[in-house]
């Protein structure tokens, strides 16, 4: 059985990616933020956590790569994609055009700014932890409309008046699983591989410097994002989503030569990626062109090449 933490409170789409991942007598509950939740799995009330981490139209989740990057080391082992559709809720017998105070989550919020400026041009936006959190807002009284999954207003007792109102169709959110450090998922063939990275000195051509030990064994990215460090102004450190597995050699050679030349490399994991896709590679980039190398340097260094 295991413990599974999510962002919270019930409703959120979090919960909703969560639910395929949970097996009979697994337990899950929600947290108030992703720093309670990683928290929660780093003091070990929870074995895993689940949080997300990019959308498809408003980008990274900026919470989730800060605390990735900080703090006691945490591994993700597995990530969800799930489509989502946001949907207008207010109480029982509520209108739109009661609506003055409108209750949402950020990336909601964004998502849905072009029917927000046409439909509630004059309501008031109230950002919330999560979406859920903010149909619970209109249950309490806290705001007079939400912008939420629909299934948040089964959780809180609330009627949609319009589903569907997201400005795009078809966007989607990646969420991760996250455990303490442990047992590295097994090579799947489809994988994809985190880091974050930080540079030694700040100076002209440092990420160039990091970007060609990928491209020089043929390591494709498929996400890279800027973080400050939290330090001085200027000082920033990347999250680099890479694809393939440490277990590869291409894959570990490169973070090689990142812990040579970078202040800090953390490894964030290596799991299968949701979308099943394999990773590219070019002539003499393949796993085995770079085993076959490595055996051609080794048989010279012994002496006994033919």
């Amino acid at each position: 059985m295991s413990r599974y933490i999510y962002l919270g409170p019930a409703g959120t789409f979090s919960e909703a990616a969560l639910a395929p991942l949970l097996k009979s007598g697994d337990s899950s509950e929600p947290a108030a933020n992703v720093t309670a939740a990683l928290e929660s799995v780093r003091n070990g009330q929870s074995d895993y956590a689940l949080v997300p981490i990019e959308n498809s139209v408003e980008g990274v989740v900026a919470r989730t790569l800060d605390e990735l990057a900080t703090g006691q080391p945490l591994m993700i082992i597995g990530e969800q994609v799930l489509q989502v559709s946001f949907a207008l809720m207010v109480k029982a017998g509520g209108s739109k055009k009661e609506i003055k105070r409108l209750a949402t989550h950020p990336h909601a919020e964004a998502q849905c700014r072009e029917y927000i400026a046409k439909h509630l041009p004059h309501a008031e936006v109230v950002l919330t932890n999560s979406t859920a959190a903010g149909a619970e807002s209109v249950s309490k009284g806290d705001a007079d409309g939400a912008i939420a999954a629909e299934v948040a207003a089964k959780h809180y007792g609330l009627e949609v008046i319009e589903g569907n109102i997201g400005d795009r169709e078809g966007a989607v959110t990646r969420f991760v699983v996250i455990s303490k450090l442990g047992e590295i998922p097994a090579l799947t063939g489809h994988d994809r591989t985190s880091l974050a990275i930080f540079i030694a000195a700040d100076h002209s051509g440092a990420l160039l410097e990091i970007l060609t030990e990928f491209a020089v064994r043929g390591v494709n990215l498929t996400f890279i994002q800027s973080r400050p460090t939290g330090g001085e102004l200027g000082q920033y450190h990347f999250i680099v989503d890479a694809e393939g597995h440490i277990l590869e050699e291409r894959v570990g050679d490169t973070l090689k030569a990142l812990h040579r030349i970078c202040a800090e490399v953390r490894f964030l994991g290596s799991y299968p990626r949701a979308d099943k896709i394999a990773p590219t590679s070019t002539k003499g980039m393949t796993d085995r062109a770079f085993k076959s190398a490595e055996q051609w340097l080794s048989t010279i260094r012994s002496g006994k090449q033919d």
